[in-house]
C-alpha cells in the first residue's frame, strides 16, 4: 500500500543509512485521510522506525527533523499515532521532548476512536494520536 501511494504522489517515504546501511525509515502523508485529524490538511507522520542495531545514534531524531521539515511545507501542524504497549515507551518519550502532546480524543482502535468501556486489544492498533505545531 505504501508503495502504490507514492507512486500516486500522496506520500513521502524517506530511509535512514548508517555506514552504508538502511538504518531507518518514515513516511510523511501531507494530507492524511486517517486519523484523530483526517481530512482536516494536516500531514501524518506513519511507520516511522529505527532497526534496533541503530539507534541511540541520533537516527530517529533526524529523520524526525526531516519529516517535520517536509510537513510544516504544507501545515502548521503535523500530528501521529503512537502505540501504547511496552515496545512504543521509547517513541512515546522521544515524541513528549519533542513538544507533541494529546489530541484530547483517548484512545483509537484499528483507525476509530475507542469509546469508553469498550473492549479492545493493547495491540500496534491501540494508539494515541499526538500533534505539534511547527511554527
Amino acid at each position: 500500500m505504501r508503495l502504490q501511494h507514492q507512486a500516486q504522489g500522496k506520500l513521502f517515504a524517506l530511509i535512514a543509512e548508517y555506514k552504508g546501511n538502511v538504518a531507518g525509515y518514515i513516511n510523511i502523508y501531507p494530507n492524511s485521510e486517517g486519523g484523530a485529524f483526517a481530512n482536516q490538511g494536516y500531514p501524518e507522520i506513519v511507520d516511522f522506525g529505527v532497526l534496533v542495531n541503530y539507534r541511540r545514534n541520533g537516527i530517529g531524531n533526524k529523520l524526525m527533523d526531516i519529516a517535520e521539515d517536509i510537513a510544516s511545507r504544507y501545515s502548521d501542524t503535523v500530528y501521529l499515532g503512537v502505540g501504547v504497549h511496552n515496545v512504543y515507551g521509547s517513541a512515546q518519550r522521544m515524541y513528549v521532548k519533542r513538544r507533541y502532546i494529546p489530541d484530547g480524543t483517548g484512545v483509537w482502535y484499528r483507525g476509530s476512536l475507542c469509546p469508553q468501556y469498550t473492549d479492545c486489544c493493547n495491540d500496534d492498533d491501540l494508539v494515541l494520536y499526538l500533534s505539534k505545531r511547527l511554527r
